[in-house]
């Protein structure tokens, strides 16, 4: 079982509902069982379940609500994490992370832990990113 707040191999906060937090609803737990994908590395089994909920997130909460940011958050760490991302995947993550935070902060303000997991988590994308997309130099490795 995962716990409320799972950790990936790199120790990163994952966005799991919080049991003292929003009502349970089904989109939570969906959420909750993508974070646990994630966490056992499953990562495409994890996109593909957050690829059919983020649509009915929105619809059902809308753009801003925490359980719709949170999928969010989630995606783009199942896209960023893989040790088979390709740059387009890496470069999906820091996109989809960077529309996230700025309306997680808009919303639910910097200082919330979901706005600082998901800052954390744009910050590690964009390192991620940033070391694929630096060419090695021969001889430097």
């Amino acid at each position: 079982m995962c716990a409320s707040w799972a950790r990936t191999p790199s120790e990163t906060p994952r966005a799991v509902a919080s049991p003292m937090g929003s009502a349970a609803t089904p989109s939570n737990g969906l959420n909750n069982y993508a974070v646990c994908l994630v966490s056992l590395r499953h990562f495409e089994k994890a996109r593909s379940l957050l690829r059919r909920m983020m649509p009915v997130a929105r619809r059902v909460h809308g753009k801003s609500h925490e359980t719709t940011l949170r999928m969010r958050w989630n995606y783009a760490g199942a896209l960023y994490e893989d040790d088979g991302a390709t740059l387009g995947d890496l470069r999906k993550a820091v996109t989809t992370l960077e529309e996230t935070e700025r309306i997680a902060r808009q919303v639910l303000g910097g200082a919330h832990p979901t706005t600082a997991g998901i800052e954390f988590s744009l910050q590690e994308a964009q390192a991620a990113l940033g070391a694929r997309e630096t060419p090695s130099t021969p001889g430097t490795e």
